[in-house]
């Protein structure tokens, strides 16, 4: 497509954060905010390319402790309102006053955040496979997975059980397994296959630190003092993208999103879990995201 992307390195908050530029910037800009202890890698190269090629400036980044970003031992005691201000700082490092936000479950808590608490950085707000003002006492478990929430605590003090306890995370063939494992429970049967999956989860243990270390301490970090009683101040165009499978946020949770954010707009994405949006569902986000006249709306579950 002839599209610019650039990945550098950039000073944020007293730490270095990498990120990856799509598109022109003299196109709107666009943030992708991934997931809990996720890299950027998680937002797909050509997803990325074919926002860029809607017109729009993309911007996607390793949260600190993830890809290429600074990391940090195991215990960390950085906060849920750390990780919103490393997205506020790669803004920032770019020059970019305001953005559109897109949002992956812990991305789209912090997109909340940020469009409560700074909402002049927001132009439009996407939430994706996420809830209304994430807090300690509402986060359910992931089913398959078993991953729950914690309060904000010291390490000494956490044990978080999981399905893939029992994984190596500093082994190379034990870690990309266990992400090929998560990934399959809590996705649908759009979900890619398992060649697409090993190529994925070998890009990003090769590209981070000691994923063991960055998972606990993301589960740690929490997401800040909850917000929800605060989303009826937003008032900026809001989508909500929710599979009809997801199974961590059942539908109740988007629905409560559509109904406290004024004016946002919900739209169920058939046959998806809790997942980055699959490849067999793009054509209907990328037209959603870019705000193009919209496909007809999935049935509710």
């Amino acid at each position: 497509m002839g599209l610019v992307v650039t990945e550098t390195m950039m000073p944020v908050n007293g730490i270095q954060v990498c990120l990856e530029t799509f598109g022109e910037r003299t196109e709107p800009p666009l943030l992708l905010l991934a997931g809990e202890a996720s890299s950027m890698d998680w937002w797909d190269d050509e997803f990325c390319r074919r926002l860029a090629a809607g017109g729009r400036f993309v911007i996607r980044y390793d949260h600190r402790d993830t890809g290429r970003s600074t990391p940090f031992p195991a215990g960390a005691t950085y906060s849920g309102v750390d990780l919103m201000n490393d997205a506020l700082g790669v803004l920032d490092a770019l020059g970019v006053p305001a953005a559109h936000l897109v949002g992956l479950s812990l991305g789209g808590a912090l997109a909340q955040r940020i469009a409560v608490e700074h909402p002049h950085r927001v132009l439009t707000l996407t939430l994706i496979a996420t809830s209304a003002g994430l807090g300690p006492d509402a986060m359910p478990v992931l089913a398959g997975v078993g991953a729950v929430a914690v309060r904000t605590v010291p390490a000494t003090e956490v044990r978080v059980r999981t399905a893939t306890d029992e994984v190596d995370w500093s082994n190379r063939r034990s870690a990309v397994a266990g992400i090929i494992a998560e990934v399959r429970a809590r996705g649908g049967p759009f979900t890619p296959d398992e060649p697409q999956l090993r190529r994925l989860a070998e890009r990003v243990y090769d590209r981070s630190a000691d994923l063991a270390a960055a998972r606990l301490n993301h589960r740690c970090a929490g997401y800040g003092p909850p917000v929800r009683d605060r989303l009826a101040a937003i008032d900026v165009p809001t989508l909500i993208l929710h599979g009809t499978l997801d199974q961590r946020f059942p539908s109740e949770h988007p629905r409560e999103l559509a109904r406290v954010i004024p004016g946002s707009r919900l739209v169920w994405l058939e046959g998806v879990g809790h997942e980055v949006p699959p490849r067999a569902v793009w054509a209907q986000v990328l037209t959603e995201i870019l705000g193009e006249p919209a496909e007809p709306l999935s049935p509710a579950p």
